[in-house]
C-alpha cells in the first residue's frame, strides 16, 4: 500500500511541533492514537504534512475537532502513492478500527437482486442475494427485500413466469397452485410453446429495466391484431395487461430519463444522524432505505454525507449519478476513485432542480420521519431500561443484557440460544447459538451450565464485555445452575434474572427471580419492565428454536453412509441407488456390493463389515 512511518509505542509526552517537522508532503492516511495505544480517528490527505499540520494550530476549528485533538497522544502515518489508495486505506482502517471520532457507517450486508435464469428452456424469475456468478440477467440492486418480493409479485401477476426451485419444476406431472389461480402457465408439464414462454419471459425483463412504455406499445399492437382476427378473448387478455401495466407505470417510473440515480439525503437531531437513500434504476423507483450511522456530536451534514458516501459505494454498486443534500468536499476525487472502482462514470451533485429537487425534498421529508420515529422508540426503550433498573435495583441503566434458552426434542439435537440486548434493543450481530454435546439427553441443567461456561469463559479470554443482566428462561433449577457458573468464573457484579412462567403458562404471569436478594417479583400486565424481559425472553426462545428445528433437520438427512471411510456422496449415491434403499444394502452381501459402479471390493467389504460387525 506504501510506505510505513509508525509510531508503535505511543509516547509519554507527545510533542506535535516535533512530530510536524518529520512528517512529509506526500499523499497517505493518519490514526490519531490516545495515551492507550487506540485509534481515536482515521483520515486521509493528499499532503499529510499540511493537513495533520491544521490540527495543532491555535484553532484547530469546530468543538469536535478541539476535543478530539485533546486526547491525541501520537500520530501513525501511512505514505501511499496517490489520493485514491489513500482513500481506500483510509476506508478500510475506519471499518477495522471502528474510531470513536469517525463517522461510522454500520452496513455490511449485500443487497438483493432479481435473477432471470435465461440460460434455460424456461427461465425462473427468482430472488438473488451476494454474489453474481451464476450466469442470467440480474436486475437491481433493490433497497430491501420486500421491495423484491412486491416487484416478483406484480410480475407474476402480468406475465406468469416462473418462480419456482428448479428441481421442484423438473418433477412436476400435472400444474401446481400456481397454474390453478392464473399465476402460472404450467411450462413444467408442457402446456406453453417455449417460443411463448420466452416470450413472456423478454416482456417481464423489459419491464423490470424500465422499459414499460415500449412493451406498452408492443401489447397494444398484438391486442388490435387480436381483435381484427375476432380473437376477442386474447385481445381481452392483453388490454388487462396493458391497464395493469400502465398503472404501476405511472406509481414507479421517475423523470429522470432511463438512468441509473441513487438520492442521498442527511438529517440530524438530538446528536444523531439519518441517511435516506431513495434507489432510481433505468428510470424506475425500486424503493429507499434509511441508514443510522454512529456520528460524533457536532458532526455537519456535510461531513455525515461524504463519510456515508465513502464507505457506502466502495462497498456496493455505484449508480452514474448521485444527488446529495449537502454540498460535500472532494467531490472530484471521489468520482474519480468510484469510476475506476465499476468502470463507468460516476456524477456527485447537489444543486437539482425540477424533479430531482422534488426527489430530494422527499428524501430529506423521508429521513426526518425515519429519524424521529428512531428517536420515539429509543425513548420508549429508556423508559423500560428504567423501570427494570428500579425492579432490579441497579445503580445505573443496564448497557448490556444477555438471555439463555435451551431447546431439544425429547434430549435431540439440543441448542442453547444466546440473545444480547442494548440500550437502542436487541444487538443481533452478537447473537450466539451453542450445540450442546456430551450430556445426557433431556438434561437442561446440563445443557444451560455447558452454555454458560463456554459463553463467558471466552468472553473473559478475549477481554469482551460482561453484561450486567443475565436474563434466564426458566425457574430455580436454572438460575441455580447459572449462579454456579458465576460464580466459579468470579463474576459476581453480574446480576442473574429467572423468567419463569406462570402455572398456566400464559404472557403476563411471569415471575422474576432475584438470584442476588432471593426475591420472587411478579409485575401487572401494563409494567414497561415486564414487557421489556419479554421482548428478551421471547427473542432467546425464538433463536434457540430456530436453531434447534435447522440442527434436528441436518440430523435426520444424514445417512448412516457418511460413517463410513472412503464413502463420498457420489458413492453412497450409487449404493441407494443400486440397492433401493439402506435396508436393501444391509442384507447384501459384499460381492454383490462389489458389483456397484465405483465401489471396489477393498470398499465393499469395508460396507459390509460396518453393518454386521459394528452392530449397526
Amino acid at each position: 500500500m506504501g510506505d510505513v512511518n509508525k509510531q508503535a509505542d505511543v509516547p509519554e509526552v507527545f510533542d506535535p511541533q516535533r512530530f510536524l517537522r518529520t512528517l512529509t508532503h506526500r499523499p497517505g492516511v493518519y490514526q490519531m492514537l490516545n495515551l492507550a495505544g487506540d485509534t481515536i480517528y482515521v483520515g486521509k490527505a493528499g499532503n499529510l504534512k499540511k493537513r495533520v499540520s491544521s490540527y495543532f494550530q491555535k484553532d484547530p476549528g469546530s468543538a469536535k475537532t478541539r476535543i478530539m485533538v485533546s486526547h491525541v497522544a501520537g500520530v501513525q502515518i501511512t505514505v501511499t502513492s496517490n489520493e485514491i489508495e489513500a482513500l481506500l486505506l483510509e476506508n478500510n482502517l475506519i471499518k477495522e478500527k471502528r474510531p470513536r471520532y469517525n463517522i461510522l457507517l454500520r452496513d455490511d450486508k449485500s443487497y438483493p437482486y432479481l435473477f432471470v435464469s435465461t440460460r434455460e428452456s424456461y427461465p425462473r424469475l427468482s430472488y438473488r442475494r451476494g454474489g453474481r456468478k451464476q450466469a442470467g440477467k440480474y436486475i437491481g440492486p433493490y433497497p430491501h427485500a420486500g421491495a423484491v418480493k412486491k416487484t416478483m409479485r406484480y410480475v407474476q401477476k402480468l406475465f406468469k413466469v416462473r418462480q419456482c426451485e428448479d428441481s421442484y419444476f423438473r418433477n412436476r406431472s400435472r400444474p401446481c397452485l400456481q397454474y390453478q389461480i392464473n399465476r402460472c402457465t404450467a411450462p413444467c408439464v408442457g402446456l406453453i410453446s417455449e417460443e411463448d414462454y420466452r416470450r413472456d419471459v423478454n416482456l417481464t425483463i423489459k419491464v423490470l429495466e424500465g422499459r414499460t412504455s415500449e412493451v406498452v406499445d408492443g401489447l397494444v399492437a398484438d391486442m388490435e391484431h387480436a381483435a381484427e382476427a375476432l380473437d376477442f378473448e386474447s385481445a381481452a387478455r392483453l388490454r388487462d395487461q396493458v391497464r395493469n401495466l400502465k398503472a404501476v407505470n405511472q406509481s414507479q417510473y421517475v423523470e429522470f430519463g432511463n438512468g441509473n440515480v441513487d438520492v442521498v439525503a442527511c438529517y440530524q437531531l438530538a446528536g444523531q444522524s439519518c441517511v435516506q437513500v431513495f434507489f432510481v434504476r433505468n428510470g424506475m423507483s425500486l424503493g429507499n432505505k434509511a441508514f443510522f450511522p454512529a456520528t460524533p456530536e457536532g458532526s455537519a451534514d456535510e461531513e455525515v454525507i461524504s463519510a456515508f458516501i465513502i464507505q457506502y459505494y466502495l462497498q456496493h454498486e455505484v449508480p452514474r449519478q448521485v444527488i446529495t443534500s449537502s454540498e460535500i468536499a472532494e467531490t472530484a476525487l471521489l468520482e474519480k476513485a468510484f469510476a475506476a472502482r465499476c468502470g463507468h462514470g460516476v456524477d456527485i451533485i447537489h444543486s437539482v432542480r425540477g424533479d430531482r429537487r422534488r426527489w430530494l425534498d422527499n428524501a430529506m421529508e423521508n429521513a426526518r420521519i425515519a429519524l424521529e420515529a428512531r428517536l420515539a422508540t429509543r425513548s420508549g426503550m429508556s423508559r423500560r431500561l428504567d423501570e427494570l433498573r428500579q425492579l432490579l435495583e441497579l445503580d445505573d441503566l443496564p448497557q448490556r443484557m444477555e438471555c439463555f434458552d435451551i431447546s431439544h426434542t425429547g434430549g435431540e439435537a439440543t441448542i442453547a440460544s444466546c440473545v444480547v440486548f442494548g440500550v437502542d434493543g436487541p444487538i443481533k450481530a452478537e447473537y450466539r447459538r451453542f450445540n450442546i454435546r456430551d450430556i445426557t439427553p433431556g438434561d437442561d441443567y446440563a445443557a444451560m451450565r455447558q452454555a454458560l461456561e463456554r459463553r463467558y469463559t471466552r468472553l473473559l479470554k478475549e477481554n469482551q464485555r460482561i453484561p450486567e443482566v443475565l436474563f434466564i428462561d426458566g425457574g430455580k433449577g436454572q438460575v441455580a445452575v447459572a449462579q454456579e457458573v458465576i460464580n466459579d468464573l468470579q463474576l459476581t457484579e453480574m446480576q442473574i434474572v429467572g423468567v419463569a412462567k406462570g402455572p398456566e403458562r400464559r404472557p403476563g404471569e411471569e415471575t422474576l427471580l432475584l438470584c442476588r436478594t432471593g426475591a420472587e417479583r411478579q409485575m401487572s400486565h401494563d409494567s414497561a419492565a415486564l414487557h421489556l424481559v419479554q421482548q428478551i425472553r421471547d427473542e432467546a426462545h425464538r433463536h434457540a428454536i430456530t436453531g434447534h428445528r435447522a440442527a434436528r433437520g441436518r440430523a435426520r438427512r444424514r445417512s448412516v453412509l457418511e460413517d463410513i471411510a472412503g464413502l463420498g456422496p457420489k458413492r453412497r449415491k450409487y449404493l441407494l441407488t443400486h440397492f433401493g434403499g439402506i435396508q436393501a444394502l444391509q442384507l447384501a452381501s459384499a460381492e454383490d456390493i462389489a458389483k456397484v459402479p465405483g465401489i471396489s471390493k477393498q470398499l465393499a467389504g469395508q460396507v459390509y463389515d460396518f453393518f454386521h460387525e459394528a452392530g449397526n
